[in-house]
């Protein structure tokens, strides 16, 4: 079956069936459903500008309808401010990908930690097969150095069944210590054995494709910017703010 985009559901004709319902939500949820039973509502609240709501799918895109659901929106949502134009859109997403790292633990993850004082953790969807990912874990060790702690999340762009798929599932069925170890070895270019066990890697995999990762490596920082693609550790020194 073709998967359904947001952009190809919101092309489809809504109807213009009345249903005896009590709330925007529910006419909202009702509309959409009428468009495409496949698109899940996660959640939906009213957006800062009024008579709108903002429409959270569990694909993690956003839309925004009015009370009825009759008219759509996809897109982001700016409001002009004194500073400039300020992403509200985008300020809803960050705030989802700080409880979603919240959320997460430690035992699920490959976590490189600095010797001495933490002062900030950045979270990395990685794919072991990516050569800037490779470039970036390069830097693991300077990172660490200026105190970052590196969380990996496993981003296997082939998704199941793709080579990276198998190395890191092999990789993350050792123990903290082995998975760093094995995880070296892949970035490294050399081969890990495989090894069969049930991981978090395709919900970690999901759950990246959620919070708007298309590509790899994508960093997500403490307050929940997300950063596409290699960042070279000075730089990601003076956006964290370290001294």
């Amino acid at each position: 079956m073709r998967s359904l985009t947001l952009t190809s559901a919101l092309m489809l004709a809504m109807t213009g069936t009345a249903w005896a319902v009590d709330t925007a939500e529910e006419k909202i949820k009702q509309q959409l459903n009428q468009v495409d039973s496949r698109l899940k509502v996660e959640s939906i609240e009213p957006a800062p500008l009024a008579g709108l709501y903002a429409v959270t799918l569990n694909s993690g895109e956003t839309l925004y309808s009015d009370g009825q659901g009759q008219y759509l929106l996809a897109g982001q949502l700016y409001k002009v401010e004194e500073q400039g134009l300020v992403n509200l859109t985008e300020e809803k997403r960050a705030e989802q990908r700080v409880a979603a790292m919240q959320a997460l633990s430690e035992d699920d993850q490959v976590v490189y930690k600095p010797e001495g004082e933490v002062k900030a953790t950045i979270h990395v969807f990685t794919d072991v097969d990516c050569p800037y990912c490779r470039k970036l874990h390069d830097e693991v060790p300077a990172l660490n150095e200026m105190g970052v702690q590196v969380n990996y999340l496993a981003f296997p762009r082939g998704g199941q069944g793709s080579r990276a798929f198998t190395t890191m599932n092999s990789i993350w069925c050792g123990t903290a210590e082995e998975r760093r170890e094995r995880m070296d070895e892949a970035k490294s270019g050399g081969r890990v054995d495989v090894d069969d066990c049930e991981t978090p890697v395709m919900e970690q995999f999901a759950l990246g494709q959620k919070l708007g990762v298309t590509g790899t490596p994508a960093l997500v920082l403490e307050d929940g910017r997300l950063l596409p693609g290699y960042v070279p550790a000075e730089r990601l020194k003076q956006t964290l703010k370290l001294n």
